[in-house]
Order: structure tokens, then sequence, then C-alpha cells
């Protein structure tokens, strides 16, 4: 299985050679991530704008089936069907195994409410503060590497006790030098670093998915 996992990383360095300049960033990202939920740690995912569409379709990855259909343990399922025969069948058969995951970007009635009441640009930090725990990892999205919100989420991450991970464009910004790992992949406007943020996520969710339900 273990040289499954790291074929992935191999593909991703073939389809996109430009990310040979990340190749040890994202290695590292991966076993933070690995150790983060073989310890039954979660992911916390945070950015702004296309990076918070980013967010949710990583969660997306983590939480359902992404190449795999990751079927439930033939104990859990006999645990639905003795709970409800007829739910309890259809539950087993569609079920999918997840990784915790969970996006700061789509809370609204949080988000408002702690924007109107506090500060916004503490609302991820503030979800980061309730959701956080020591061992669980933080994944920063800032094409700038210079967003303000996210650089709080990321401070108090740090604060709970948890890794954060960057991942910016070429020069990373505040947050690649705060982060404990910084994927900064090697473009400079918007759009082309997340043309770029993509592969490299596609690429730690299917190694993820190798290691967990290979």
């Amino acid at each position: 299985m273990e040289s499954s996992v790291w074929r992935q990383l191999e593909l991703l360095m073939e389809r996109y050679p430009a990310l040979e300049s990340v190749r040890e960033a994202v290695a590292a990202a991966y076993g933070a991530l690995e150790r983060c939920y073989a310890g039954g740690g979660k992911l916390l995912v945070a950015g702004n704008g296309g990076s918070a569409a980013d967010a949710e379709h990583i969660v997306g990855e983590l939480m359902k089936g992404f190449k795999k259909k990751r079927e439930p343990s033939p104990a859990f399922r006999e645990r639905l069907t003795a709970v409800d025969r007829t739910r309890g069948e259809e539950l087993a058969r569609d079920l999918q195994g997840g990784l915790p995951a969970i996006a700061l970007t789509n809370h609204s009635a949080l988000s408002t409410a702690f924007m109107n009441d506090v500060n916004g640009l503490e609302s991820f930090a503030q979800q980061v503060y309730g959701y956080g725990a020591e061992g669980d990892v933080l994944l920063g999205i800032s094409t700038s590497g210079n967003s303000k919100n996210v650089m709080y989420a990321a401070v108090t991450a740090r604060a709970v006790g948890m890794r954060v991970i960057g991942l910016t464009g070429a020069g990373g910004g505040e947050l690649a030098r705060f982060a404990d790992i910084a994927i900064a992949v090697p473009e400079t406007e918007t759009y082309r670093v997340q043309e770029l943020h993509l592969p490299v996520y596609h690429c730690l969710c299917l190694m993820l998915e190798e290691r967990f339900f290979g």
C-alpha cells in the first residue's frame, strides 16, 4: 500500500512538472495529514473567494469516496441493520467511509453573527477555536499568503496545538513563513496559482484515500 500511496505523488509530478519545486512540501503535508487522521484527528480548511470553493472541494473529496467506494465495515453494516432493518440495509449499501474535514467557509449564520457582533476577519479563527483540538490540522489556502482572516485562523490553530499547512502562490507571503508546512506553487497571478492548487490537493486526497481505504 505504501508504494501505491507515493505513486500518486509521482503521477502528480509527471503530469505537472512545474510542481517539482514543491514535491517535498507536498510529501510533508501528506505526512502531517496521515498522522492527524491515524491519531483520530480532523482537518479544518479555510480560504477566500476561489480558495473558499477549493476548501469545500477538498472536504467533498475527503468525506466520501473519491476514486474508491469506501464501503462500511461488515460490523458497522450489521449495526445499521440491527437498528432498523429496512433503512439499515439501504444505509449499509450507500454509506461511504469519510476522513473528518470541515470547511470553515460555509457556516453563514455563525460567520455573519460573528461579523456583526465581533469582527468578521476573525470568523475563521472563532471556528478554529470552537472545532479545533490538539493534533488536528488547519489547511489555510491563500494565493498571496497574506489573507488576514486565514492568518488569524493560523495563529489560533497554533495556540490550540494544531499543525498548520499553508497552500499559497510563489513567495508564500506571511502564511508560508508562519506555517509548519508551506506549499508555495510557482505562480503569482491568482488564477494561475489556483490552477496549480487543484492538482496539489487532489493528490493529497488520493494519497490519503489510498492510505486509509486502499
